[in-house]
């Protein structure tokens, strides 16, 4: 196996660690964080119900940010958690994705806490 497919096949391995011990609820719905070559995304799930109660991404027109950078994942951050606070949530578990929690996951994180979501 190459080395990109070994990347992408441990980082579901971890991915999966994560998701048995992350369990979001009605409550505290889970913060999940995906980061592509291009963009960077983040939703809140209820996972009892199996609803999106927000999303927020890089390549939405209201993000005010291009790309997968830090300033993206900081905008991203900011606008998930706006997006989350209208809908009612404060309080939510962090699910970095397999991702380390360093760069742009920590900046998306950072700017949620920010702005008033508690992890």
């Amino acid at each position: 196996m190459d080395q990109a497919k070994q990347r992408v096949v441990s980082r579901h391995r971890v991915k999966e660690r994560i998701r048995r011990k992350v369990n979001g609820t009605a409550d505290r719905p889970r913060l999940a964080v995906y980061r592509s070559l291009k963009y960077i995304y983040a939703q809140v799930i209820d996972d009892a119900s199996g609803k999106t109660i927000a999303s927020a991404s890089s390549r939405e027109k209201d993000s005010n940010a291009k790309g997968a950078n830090a300033a993206a994942a900081k905008a991203v951050g900011a606008l998930i958690a706006k997006k989350a606070k209208d809908k009612g949530v404060t309080q939510v578990v962090f699910d970095r994705g397999g991702y380390q929690f360093h760069g742009n996951i920590k900046a998306l994180a950072d700017a949620a806490r920010e702005n008033g979501l508690q992890f």
